[in-house]
This record gives structure tokens, sequence and C-alpha cells, in this order.
């Protein structure tokens, strides 16, 4: 997988959001100088598989609080989503999804995919009144039975693009 550095960047917070040791990011990418990155700039994050071989993607579209699975481009299922509250929004931009854990408990719900950003994710919840709300601290959530059902059809890895 490719990532492309963002404006104010560093190795460390990319480690941390792919949940990737540095050194293996290092390891995987000999040309770079770890303590100069740049945005603009390719690094590839061992461990995920290229994102052009994935044939899904995630849409979500905060303003209209729904999540859109794509399949080759066509859309297979649309679902509620709840999004962040004010002081908390979701983060807007590109990411991918890392992992599934099944079962997290608290407010996840039943199913949590962590995304490419440190603490956001796409999980259940254990208040299925908040869905369709801007309310949570800037995770993406959703009914149980619809994130179950998600976590099922997309590998990790899937591409999520979240806009406003």
């Amino acid at each position: 997988m490719i990532h492309t550095v963002k404006p104010g960047e560093t190795l460390t917070q990319i480690s941390q959001d792919y949940r990737t040791p540095v050194s293996a990011i290092i390891q995987a990418n000999p040309a770079i100088n770890p303590n100069i990155i740049y945005p603009g700039q390719s690094i590839v994050i061992p461990g995920f598989p290229p994102v052009n071989t994935i044939p899904y993607h995630i849409d979500v579209s905060v303003n209209s609080r729904r999540l859109t699975l794509l399949r080759d481009g066509i859309q297979q299922k649309q679902y509620p989503i709840a999004v962040g509250r004010m002081l908390h929004g979701t983060p807007v931009g590109s990411f991918i999804i890392i992992n599934k854990a099944p079962n997290p408990g608290g407010p996840f719900g039943t199913m949590w995919m962590s995304l490419s950003k440190e603490h956001y994710g796409i999980h259940g919840t254990n208040d299925p009144s908040s869905i369709g709300k801007a309310v949570s601290r800037g995770c993406i959530r959703m009914y149980n039975n619809d994130v179950e059902e998600l976590a099922s059809m997309i590998p990790v890895g899937t591409p999520v693009s979240i806009h406003l």
C-alpha cells in the first residue's frame, strides 16, 4: 500500500496511523531519509495489499450521514450512520481499513474497523438511537447488523473516502 504524505505529517504519526513500526516503514523504503519527509511523497506501508487490487471502496458523506459501499465503482449498499459532533468532527480525507475487531465492547457495539488515522474507526453502537445524528467523538457509527454485514464483505486494506 502506498501512502502519500500530507502536510504536517511525520513518519512517527504515519507509523501510528497504520499501526506499523517506523523500522518496518524505513525497511520498506530504503531510499527515504526518515528525518526529512515532505507533502506529496509516496511511502510504502508494508503489510497491506495494493489499493488497486481491492474491488471495494467505502464512501462516507458526513453531511448526509450515509456510508456507501461500492464494488468496482457500482453501488452495492448504502447505510445510515452517525458522525462526529461539534469539536469532534469526523476526519475528512482518504484512508484504508487497517484491521477488524469483533466484539470490542462498550460503546463500539459488535464490530470495530480501524481507519488509517489513529483513534478513528467505523463501528457498531450500544445506542442505536444515535444513528443519523452528529454525536460521536469523530468515529463513524453504524447499526450493529449493518457494521457486521459491511465487515463480512470488505477486506482489510479497503479504501475509505470521507467528505462533507
